[in-house]
């Protein structure tokens, strides 16, 4: 029996507010189990140097002082970013990028906040399905004022974690369950189960090959629901 009573292959309680913050061009509050991050959608109409052709989209992610059991310290310290979260951002921003035709999108940038406001276990995960949800909000309304003659998106993207504590996988796995895991994965899919990023780690011993199988299945499971939650909010 898992600590909050889930089936192996079951997701958290998952609850979206759409909207959420007036100002931003897309946004949502994402809440799964007890973890809930804040993503918001921002357009500018220019795109960095490096970007020659199109548009961009990018990420930024931090964790409030508070969002975990004890206070952490701010993300930014001396004007450096975490290490922690600077690899997250890099694999929010990867993975939306990857949903998009960036030529279709036009010399504009999106700029995806993820604010984790309470952390207990899959906070990458959840700021990429939120962040998509955000992102995805966003391009409608330039749909719908004109602006854009069609969406950007080509599939739905999710990401959910799974992990093996003992000999058992597990799917979305809340801290307590995440911080006994001898193996951990995070994953990010289309909606038609292509793998977009898999990270998986020994972290308590080596794992087998069947395992890694066993544990993405059920991210597939996982991330199948997931997209079709987020069919309901917003339609490519």
């Amino acid at each position: 029996m898992r600590i909050d009573g889930r089936q192996n292959d079951e997701l958290r309680p998952i609850k979206i507010t759409s909207n959420f913050n007036k100002f931003a061009e897309g946004s949502c509050l994402i809440e799964m189990g007890n973890t809930v991050v804040l993503c918001c959608a921002s357009v500018e109409e220019k795109v960095p140097p490096h970007v020659k052709q199109g548009g961009w989209i990018t990420a930024e992610y931090s964790m409030l002082p508070r969002a975990n059991r004890e206070r952490s310290r701010r993300d930014i310290s001396n004007l450096k970013l975490a290490s922690r979260s600077a690899e997250i951002q890099r694999l929010i921003g990867r993975s939306l990028r990857s949903a998009a035709d960036l030529k279709a999108l036009g010399e504009r940038t999106v700029t995806i906040d993820c604010d984790v406001l309470q952390g207990d276990g899959g906070t990458r995960t959840a700021s990429v399905t939120g962040g998509f949800l955000a992102l995805a909000l966003a391009l409608r309304k330039l749909v719908d004022r004109g602006v854009l003659e069609a969406m950007p998106l080509r599939d739905y993207v999710s990401g959910v974690s799974a992990g093996i504590v003992g000999d058992t996988p597990l799917l979305d796995l809340c801290y307590e369950e995440d911080s006994r895991a001898a193996v951990d994965m995070n994953c990010v899919m289309t909606e038609d189960g292509r793998i977009i990023e898999l990270q998986a780690t020994g972290e308590g011993r080596p794992y087998t090959a069947a395992e890694q199988c066993a544990l993405l299945e059920l991210c597939a499971k996982g991330n199948r629901e997931l997209c079709s939650l987020l069919r309901r909010y917003v339609s490519l």
